[in-house]
């Protein structure tokens, strides 16, 4: 019979077995790829000393095509909790170096058993992803373990925070778990994402393309719009994570944690008053105008390099977490096309899911003409913004800086779909069209019988700007709760904000909307 001493030293033997994956060479094989370790990447994500594992000792259960010769204590992933600035969040961790991090029915339930703990308890959820794919000597039961990881995704949608790190290939079916969690990070040159790889698409479509030129982060940051961030490496990915979850609360029944400032509430910046150009048509760049009024200038943008013309992220006011939503004047002038559409709505419901106040800022002239937009279906793809911000219930606050033009002013947050406080600086021009096109079309024959026609034209758009392109007409309506000099933006929000904080609205009760997709 085994003495204590000796199940002791059983013990520590197998958690030293589990602790090297795959063995010495193969992780030595993962370092030269530029990547690593399951293990290595929990220790950079969590804080010093924090992590639990779960399930160290979980093996493969098949027998098939000589995988009862090979079996690893983890299969594959490393599973567990520790946390993140002191607080709790749960993590899985795809390990490459066993069976080059093939998912199997053992694997799936590690993975399940995390997210169903996260849901259960209210904590973030977040993966590291580094597979080859189902497991393929296990057949359906590999594929099985997937749709039980997707279900599971789709339930915790809007319960706990989920982030996907993609650190390595994902590819096939395993591509829509991340696909449907909150954020997507990829890093740079050494993971990829496909649903189909570049054999496949050159044997299909005879197309010559290699993985990352297919799936890439560049492709998936600046194109496809799947990925959210990518970064130069695998410790800046994962710091990514931390500074996200630090914007966000632990569930969809708390609020974000309330952090420190150095900058006062009550500070003004005079520069404001002169950053929106006098002639209409030129850019200016409201990152400018975000960094100015945010608490210390910190703003972390969320997909920055896709769908410029509208700009997404996180900042805090007066240590409140928030989320900006931004037209960006020097693309496009800010105008809303379908990616732009895309873009916004997905993140004003990822805010109103998590309880972080929504700050929006206007100059947009109207949703972007073209057969390409119409035909691609900016109607539906533009309801999807307008709906986000109609369904949202959080605090809404929006500033118009400049140009409100037509069905655009209804969905940028305006007062008619449920926005909170409503302010304009006097550089707000909000109307149906621009002055140019309203003169156009309202003094069409007079400008035809003019003497002087371009003469004409001028005459009366001057005239029309002085009437209507201005901020007053809404506020005489209500429309805008009030006309604000700009560097009296940053303490008029500040405020806004605190008014709004135990604000109540509800949707009438229904199983959900049916959010035109």
């Amino acid at each position: 019979m085994s003495t204590n001493e000796e199940r002791l030293s059983r013990l520590e033997q197998m958690r030293a077995e589990a602790l090297l994956g795959g063995g010495p060479v193969r992780i030595e094989r993962q370092h030269a790829w530029g990547k690593l370790t399951a293990r290595e990447r929990l220790d950079l994500l969590l804080d010093p000393g924090s992590f639990v594992e779960l399930d160290a000792f979980v093996t493969h259960r098949s027998s098939e095509f000589g995988l009862d010769e090979q079996r690893f204590l983890g299969d594959g992933v490393v599973t567990g909790h520790g946390t993140i600035d002191g607080r709790l969040v749960f993590v899985f961790s795809q390990d490459f170096t066993v069976f080059g991090g093939s998912l199997s029915e053992a694997y799936a339930e590690k993975i399940c058993k995390v997210m169903d703990l996260a849901v259960k308890v209210g904590a973030p959820l977040i993966g590291l992803n580094d597979s080859g794919g189902a497991r393929i000597q296990e057949g359906v039961v590999s594929l099985g373990g997937y749709a039980d990881i997707f279900l599971r995704n789709v339930l915790a949608s809007g319960v706990v925070p989920q982030i996907s790190v993609i650190m390595g290939p994902c590819a096939g079916g395993a591509v829509y778990s991340p696909a449907m969690t909150d954020f997507t990070v990829m890093v740079e040159r050494t993971s990829y994402m496909f649903v189909t790889g570049p054999n496949v698409v050159k044997a299909v479509t005879h197309e010559a393309v290699d993985s990352e030129a297919l799936g890439g982060a560049l492709v998936h940051t600046t194109r496809s719009g799947v990925a959210h961030l990518a970064a130069h490496d695998e410790a800046e990915a994962l710091d990514a994570v931390r500074r996200i979850l630090g914007h966000l609360p632990q569930n969809n029944l708390e609020q974000a944690p309330l952090v420190a400032t150095a900058g006062p509430v009550d500070r003004m910046d005079s520069e404001l008053d002169d950053i929106v150009p006098d002639d209409p048509h030129r850019p200016y760049d409201m990152h400018d105008v975000i960094s100015r009024v945010v608490d210390d200038g910190q703003f972390l943008e969320i997909q920055p390099g896709w769908a410029q013309n509208i700009i997404t992220g996180f900042a805090r006011l007066g240590g409140r977490s928030i989320g900006v939503v931004a037209q960006q004047p020097a693309v496009l002038a800010g105008a809303l096309d379908i990616d732009a559409s895309v873009k916004g709505a997905r993140f004003v419901r990822t805010c109103d899911c998590f309880n972080v106040p929504l700050l929006t800022l206007v100059d947009v002239p109207g949703f972007l003409p073209g057969v390409g937009q119409e035909h691609g279906g900016i109607i539906r793809h533009g309801a999807k913004l307008l709906f986000a911000y109609c369904e949202a219930t959080v605090p809404k606050v929006t500033v118009i800086t400049r140009k409100a033009y037509g069905g655009a002013y209804d969905v940028m947050s305006s007062k008619h779909v449920r926005g909170d406080m409503n302010f304009a600086w006097p550089t707000a021009e909000i109307a149906v069209m621009g002055a140019e096109g309203a003169v156009n079309i309202i003094f069409k024959d007079a400008i035809a019988k003019a003497e002087d026609p371009i003469a004409e034209r001028r005459r009366l758009v001057a005239e029309y700007e002085a009437e209507f392109a201005n901020p007053y007409i809404a506020a005489a309506r209500g429309y805008v709760d009030d006309v604000i000099r700009p560097r009296e933006t940053r303490p008029r929000l500040i405020r806004a904000l605190e008014v709004m904080a135990d604000k109540r609205d509800t949707n009438p009760r229904k199983k959900h909307g049916n959010i035109p997709l």
